[in-house]
């Protein structure tokens, strides 16, 4: 049979046919219809498509330990996010995207602990507490947070000025369900722009900027994990964030509070923002 623009559909997707895993091959031909789809409808030429091939290939030789360019590509063009709602819980709270920073380990902290190696920021204190769907407290459940500096970089990002393990904590929740951690208030930033994926946001007359926010990642037995953000209320680009990940729901106001006793109790300095999060998870599918 020739291959024309008819029969290559059948002819790729034929070639799975001897696939021994049933969900690969299903993704495959999914892939393989769209992307035929997308071909026939835009009709690309050669210079186009080999323009094409060169971007990823640049996407791909940008990416190293500390940097992941590819899940910036997909952050960028909504699919990250996508694939958060679509595998996002009905009835705790909402799923957001991992971001491109999470390539280190966080150090263990004791709840009370200062994930903040710098200073000079403004300080925070940030209460969060881990329930079920019930309201019961999830004791013991593993929450991973890192977050930019004042400044709106990550540690990895400046490694002459940061730390490695600045802004970033792994705790475990108490018999209450709750954690809580001295930080700074982060700063909006731009997502990297120095690859390829900056260039394509500079053809396309996007800003790069992400709000601020902080990251979590939670985890707890009998309980699916959650990858979310905990949003500052009114930070600039809160309504057009570069990536898509901004939901209502997990926009937070990190309150103003000159109460000294409060403070005292906290071991931070009066003034201080005070930011509490609760975060609800779904029991597991698997028993």
């Amino acid at each position: 049979m020739d291959f024309t623009e008819e029969t290559a559909v059948t002819a790729v997707i034929d070639s799975f046919a001897r696939t021994a895993d049933p969900r690969l091959r299903e993704l495959l031909e999914g892939l393989v219809r769209h992307l035929h789809a997308y071909v026939r409808e835009t009709r690309p030429t050669l210079a186009e498509w080999e323009q094409a091939i060169s971007f990823l290939t640049r996407v791909g030789q940008k990416c190293d330990d500390t940097r992941q360019e590819f899940i910036l590509f997909s952050d960028v063009l909504g699919v990250s996010m996508l694939v958060e709602t679509i595998n996002g819980q009905e009835n705790g709270t909402e799923s957001t995207v991992l971001g491109p920073f999470h390539v280190v380990e966080s150090p263990r902290r004791e709840s009370g602990d200062t994930i903040d190696l710098v200073g000079g920021g403004t300080p925070c204190v940030v209460s969060a507490r881990v329930v079920s769907t019930s309201g019961e407290p999830i004791a013991g459940a593993s929450v991973d947070v890192w977050q930019c500096d004042k400044d709106g970089f990550y540690d990895v990002q400046r490694p002459d000025v940061q730390p490695l393990g600045n802004g970033r904590g792994l705790f475990e929740s108490g018999p209450d369900g709750g954690v809580w951690f001295r930080t700074v208030v982060p700063s909006h930033y731009p997502i990297p722009t120095d690859g390829p994926v900056g260039q394509l946001l500079e053809a396309t007359d996007r800003h790069p900027y992400r709000p601020a926010h902080i990251h979590f990642l939670v985890e707890a037995p009998g309980h699916k994990p959650l990858t979310t953000h905990m949003f500052v209320a009114n930070s600039p680009y809160i309504d057009s964030d570069a990536v898509f990940a901004v939901k209502k729901s997990l926009v937070v106001d990190f309150r103003d509070t000159s109460d000294a006793a409060l403070a005292e109790r906290y071991g931070v300095s009066a003034p201080f923002r005070h930011a509490a999060f609760d975060i609800v998870l779904e029991p597991s599918d698997v028993d």
